[in-house]
Protein backbone atom coordinates (compact mmCIF):
# COMPACT_ATOMS: atom_id res chain seq x y z
CA UNK A 1 0.00 0.00 0.00
CA UNK A 2 1.42 3.22 -1.15
CA UNK A 3 2.44 6.09 1.60
CA UNK A 4 0.09 8.48 0.45
CA UNK A 5 -3.20 6.40 0.94
CA UNK A 6 -2.08 5.39 4.22
CA UNK A 7 -1.90 9.40 4.78
CA UNK A 8 -5.43 9.57 3.24
CA UNK A 9 -6.87 7.10 5.10
CA UNK A 10 -5.21 8.64 8.05
CA UNK A 11 -6.75 12.02 7.28
CA UNK A 12 -10.22 10.83 6.79
CA UNK A 13 -10.36 9.43 9.76
CA UNK A 14 -8.70 12.23 11.62
CA UNK A 15 -11.77 14.49 9.91
CA UNK A 16 -14.61 12.02 11.55
CA UNK A 17 -13.08 11.67 14.65
CA UNK A 18 -13.02 15.66 15.04
CA UNK A 19 -16.72 15.23 13.90
CA UNK A 20 -17.52 12.64 16.10
CA UNK A 21 -16.40 14.60 18.94
CA UNK A 22 -17.75 17.64 18.20
CA UNK A 23 -21.19 15.80 18.04
CA UNK A 24 -20.66 14.40 21.21
CA UNK A 25 -20.07 17.92 22.97
CA UNK A 26 -23.10 19.45 21.21
CA UNK A 27 -25.51 16.33 22.82
CA UNK A 28 -24.37 17.38 26.17
CA UNK A 29 -24.75 21.17 26.21
CA UNK A 30 -28.46 22.09 26.65
CA UNK A 31 -29.25 24.17 23.58
CA UNK A 32 -32.56 24.31 21.93
CA UNK A 33 -33.08 22.78 18.33
CA UNK A 34 -32.42 25.72 16.09
CA UNK A 35 -29.26 26.39 17.82
CA UNK A 36 -27.92 22.71 18.12
CA UNK A 37 -28.89 21.96 14.30
CA UNK A 38 -26.88 24.98 13.62
CA UNK A 39 -23.87 24.29 15.45
CA UNK A 40 -23.95 20.66 14.11
CA UNK A 41 -24.52 21.38 10.85
CA UNK A 42 -20.84 23.89 11.11
CA UNK A 43 -19.36 20.67 12.67
CA UNK A 44 -20.03 18.80 9.89
CA UNK A 45 -20.32 20.80 6.95
CA UNK A 46 -16.90 22.69 8.08
CA UNK A 47 -14.47 19.63 8.26
CA UNK A 48 -11.14 20.59 9.91
CA UNK A 49 -11.74 23.83 11.30
CA UNK A 50 -16.06 23.76 12.02
CA UNK A 51 -15.67 20.68 15.11
CA UNK A 52 -12.53 22.75 16.34
CA UNK A 53 -15.26 26.14 16.69
CA UNK A 54 -17.73 24.04 17.69
CA UNK A 55 -15.58 22.68 21.02
CA UNK A 56 -13.41 26.22 21.89
CA UNK A 57 -16.61 28.58 21.48
CA UNK A 58 -18.98 26.20 23.88
CA UNK A 59 -22.51 27.41 22.89
CA UNK A 60 -25.27 26.48 25.04
CA UNK A 61 -25.09 25.39 28.76
CA UNK A 62 -24.09 22.19 30.52
CA UNK A 63 -26.78 19.42 30.57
Amino acid sequence: MPIADVLRALLLFTVLALAAMALVYLSRRRLDWPYNLAWSLLAVLLPILGPILVISLRPGRWA
